[in-house]
């Protein structure tokens, strides 16, 4: 089949849902012959972009047999690219602020192509019109992640696309064990209300690259199970966001929580009997002895959900211990709500990512994200061109493109 037999179009729910889902079925993600992950994205293949201030979903059907051999789905939000210094003079004296600068980015994922129909140059087509659409909308930028080495989409967007490796985080992913992670008891944590989250996220981690300009809207959406902030040796209630800012503790960290599982649904496929044996095996020891904290794995061969944890931060000397409270608050949550794992994705350099659980085997250490520039850089207060810009400590995870 050549490329010209291929139309490229926007996707249509009412015809397109049970074509997409056979599409999306053959392209689990994981090496051939290993284990292999798949997504089930529960009747909504849009889902995972719908979120998003504008989106949109392309599909490749052929158009002899009206098959639908390809898709991919693309996002557009404003996000932090840099920051610039500004005198804000009160009083008669002079104070440094950093203030964000923002620039419109568009995210591309779930890019698939039928195994059957690959090499035929219906990927290229595909990214070509999504990258027409984030023009037209005004996107200065566009990037997308894969991993490291999955040398089919790196061909496809850096040799033949034009994209250039940007960042690489880490996505860690933590098992949601039988028994309950035991909390500190010199630890206070705290719920904060979407309009303190706000607040505090916009004058503490605005100028960290990626933070979404719209995060009130993130904070408000009914998939966010919450932001917590934990602090050491508070006795007293909540002293409010205002007493917070202006006097705040020594040490302190955040964290908010989004719940996937209601968005898609995870399965690992390809498994071994000896491993699904040692699984179900380290289930039922930590169930029937829960005190012993046993960290069992949990039943992952078989559609399961997870929590992202997004938006973390903190300072002071105690805060990875802080962050690893706040970890260990929202495995207990992932528990009662029946999620298998709990999961983050943080920046290399992350200062707090040595408070963060998880284990090696299912988290991926280096992620790669891959950004092309697509226009002059309108932002306010250029930085340039952001694709050469170093890379920072800390990056803001979007929970909605996750």
């Amino acid at each position: 089949m050549s490329k010209e037999t291929v139309v490229v179009r926007e996707f249509d729910a009412e015809r397109d849902c049970s074509r997409v889902e056979i599409v999306e079925r053959m392209c689990e993600v994981g090496p051939s012959g290993k284990m292999s992950l798949y997504t089930d994205l529960m009747g909504d293949p849009i889902c995972r972009v719908r979120h998003s201030p504008a989106y949109l979903m392309l599909v490749a059907e052929s158009r002899a047999e009206k098959e639908i051999v390809g898709l991919i789905r693309g996002c557009i939000k404003t996000v932090t690219c840099g920051n610039k210094l500004s005198r804000n003079g009160k009083n008669g004296s002079e104070n440094n602020v950093h203030l964000p600068i923002y620039t419109k980015v568009a995210y591309i994922l779930g890019l698939r192509v039928s195994p059957s129909h690959r090499r035929m140059g219906i990927g290229l087509k595909l990214v070509s019109r999504m990258e027409d659409w984030f023009r037209e909308k005004g996107a200065e930028y566009s990037y997308m992640a894969t991993e490291k080495d999955n040398e089919a989409s790196l061909k496809l967007f850096i040799d033949r696309c034009g994209y250039s490796k940007f960042r690489s985080p880490s996505v860690l992913v933590q098992p949601v064990f039988a028994h309950r992670v035991r909390l500190p008891s010199r630890v206070t944590i705290f719920r904060l209300s979407p309009h303190d989250a706000e607040i505090l996220y916009r004058r503490r981690f605005s100028t960290i690259e990626f933070f979404p300009r719209d995060i009130d809207s993130v904070l408000n959406n009914k998939l966010n199970l919450g932001t917590f902030l934990a602090v050491s040796g508070y006795t007293e209630s909540w002293p409010g966001l205002d007493r917070f800012l202006s006097d705040p503790p020594e040490s302190w960290a955040v964290l908010s929580i989004w719940n996937s599982k209601e968005v898609f649904r995870l399965e690992v496929r390809g498994a071994s009997l000896v491993r699904r044996g040692f699984a179900k095996t380290s289930r039922l020891i930590d169930k029937a002895l829960p005190w012993l904290r046993i960290p069992s794995v949990p039943e992952v061969f078989r559609p399961f959900g997870l929590h992202l944890l997004y938006g973390l931060g903190g300072e002071g000397p105690d805060s990875v211990r802080l962050t690893r409270a706040l970890c260990g608050f929202a495995h207990n949550l992932a528990k009662e709500k029946g999620c298998g794992v709990v999961a983050t994705e943080v920046a290399s350099w992350e200062p707090l990512r040595l408070g963060i659980p998880h284990w090696k085997r299912l988290s991926c250490a280096e992620d790669l994200w891959c950004m092309k520039r697509l226009g002059e850089d309108y932002s306010d207060g250029a930085v340039g061109d952001w694709t050469k810009s170093p890379p920072g400590p800390s990056i803001f995870v979007d929970p909605r493109e996750f």
